[in-house]
């Protein structure tokens, strides 16, 4: 085949150059002729070569989404780019390039064949999309670590690898260690690899072959335990109920809150704390199931949607087909009687009668169009209908439940202001002060504090500093709900205390 240029300055990817590289590549003699006139769709195109192009970059490719074979070899091209739509694509020769990095190719994962061989690349990496890669040709590059030759592991369908003229291939035990690590390849440096230097490379690196294979199993399980949790995860979020099967929702509202924290140190509380949090984790997984019974609902309904608009277009495909076929046969003979006629009158007659049937044809697929459109738009209608009334009724149910809450909190903060849990308290704190001082100022607090409580129990209390139990606790006493402020203070940090009236009543 005709070189298409042999210019020695760059050259850009332009539109020209493809249609000639595409006309020069195309179907010869009459079908070549005819192509030439009517012109080749890119989109069409099954095989492109550029080879001897001095080619400078990679682009305009976008258009050959059908693209299986790419031959881009002995060009100057620096950089792999320019790839990204050619999802088809099966085979690609990059050969005699620039090109120092491996890069570009995430999209192409039919990519069964790739050529890199005559470039700068130094490290094998970025290849992990290609799934189904078979040839690897990498020769006379500048690759020099054998810690390479194991990330080629994970292409279980690779068959055969070029790696001569790089400088691992000038170590002892550079065939050896192929041999051993890459246990499924037919040829290497297109030569075929015996079956015998296989069991003794194998034998050779037993040791560390079975501690890499190990850990291999740990970080796959990894991974597809990973992949399950997101997954999950999406489904959840599909059917908006993340984090809801478990204490994710309450550990987070105690994560920041201060006076929650302080409050589980008394005693008695941590037992009503995890009372508490089991019963509000209840309440979140029965929220959880819920929602996980209106995804199904919704997936059902959606379902439903899809094959009713799959049946639509059907019927609506199947009615034009018989209108099209009956007109194709009446044409069929029109143009026979056509062929026989010879008087010029009645050939003219039936050329009108042809084009008001190719008018009616039209005017009847266009109905059926019309008809088409119309019958979607009422099944979206429905179909959003019954989407929003399952969302609804979803969003009501589930707001309902935030009562169970406030009730659930309400019933936990009850114990928490009995008397017997405060002389508890008292004592705790007394027994951690150590050292008793002046008549105590706490207990002349309490009866604020403890509902119940007269002035001669407080009294009762042993003198000590009260301290400790104001700082965990808020001036008035009460169970602080997450989220909720701090308790006030006096100027310079201390906690207000009450004070009595003449009458001896707390104020």
């Amino acid at each position: 085949m005709n070189r298409l240029g042999s210019s020695t300055e760059p050259r850009v990817m332009d539109d020209d150059l493809l249609k000639l590289a595409v006309s020069e590549q195309g179907p010869r003699e009459e079908a070549g002729q005819l192509a030439k006139q009517e012109g080749i769709l890119f989109k069409d195109v099954l095989s492109l070569q550029l080879d001897f192009q001095n080619i400078l970059r990679i682009d305009n490719l976008w258009q050959f989404e059908s693209l299986r074979k790419l031959q881009l070899d002995n060009n100057i091209i620096e950089r792999i780019e320019g790839l990204e739509s050619l999802t088809h694509l099966v085979w690609l020769d990059l050969s005699f390039n620039n090109i120092e990095t491996i890069e570009g190719l995430d999209t192409l994962v039919n990519l069964e064949d790739l050529s890199l061989f005559n470039n700068r690349i130094s490290k094998i990496d970025s290849l992990d999309a290609l799934s189904k890669l078979q040839v690897l040709s990498l020769g006379n590059n500048q690759i020099y670590n054998m810690l390479n030759i194991i990330y080629l592991r994970r292409f279980k369908d690779l068959r055969t690898l070029s790696l001569s003229g790089n400088p691992i291939s000038e170590s002892e035990d550079y065939k050896m260690f192929i041999y051993a690590y890459l246990p499924d390849l037919v040829y290497l440096d297109f030569r075929r690899i015996d079956e015998h230097a296989k069991e003794q490379a194998e034998a050779r690196h037993q040791f560390a072959i079975d501690e890499l294979r190990h850990r291999e199993n740990l970080a796959q399980a990894r991974q597809e335990d990973e992949l399950a949790r997101r997954e999950e995860l999406e489904e959840h979020e599909a059917a908006f109920i993340e984090n809801m099967n478990g204490s994710f929702l309450f550990d987070s509202l105690y994560a920041e809150d201060v006076e929650g924290n302080k409050l589980s140190h008394l005693p008695g509380i941590s037992e009503l704390l995890e009372a508490y949090k089991d019963k509000f984790v209840i309440i979140c997984l029965n929220i959880f199931e819920y929602g996980l019974r209106q995804q199904e609902k919704r997936k059902v309904e959606l379902d439903t949607f899809y094959e009713c608009i799959q049946e639509a277009i059907r019927e609506n495909q199947e009615q034009g087909k018989q209108k099209i076929a009956k007109f194709e046969e009446k044409h069929f003979q029109t143009l026979s009687s056509v062929r026989d006629e010879s008087e010029l009158p009645a050939i003219e007659m039936k050329m009108v009668e042809c084009g008001e049937d190719i008018t009616e044809l039209f005017n009847t697929l266009m109905t059926l169009e019309r008809q088409l459109v119309a019958q979607l738009e009422e099944t979206i209608n429905v179909f959003e209908r019954n989407i929003t009334d399952l969302v609804g009724l979803f969003v009501e149910n589930v707001q309902s439940l935030y009562p169970s809450w406030d009730n659930l909190w309400g019933r936990f903060a009850q114990p928490c202001r009995h008397p017997r849990l405060w002389g508890e308290v008292w004592g705790c704190v007394c027994t951690f002060q150590k050292s008793p001082l002046s008549p105590c100022r706490g207990a002349r607090a309490l009866p604020g504090l403890v509902p119940g409580w007269t002035r001669r129990q407080c009294r009762a209390l042993p003198a000590c500093s009260s301290r400790p139990l104001l700082n965990l606790l808020g001036h008035d006493g009460t169970v602080p709900r997450p989220g909720e402020p701090p308790s006030r203070e006096a100027p310079g940090g201390l906690h207000q205390h009450p004070r009595e009236d003449p009458q001896g009543r707390v104020r």
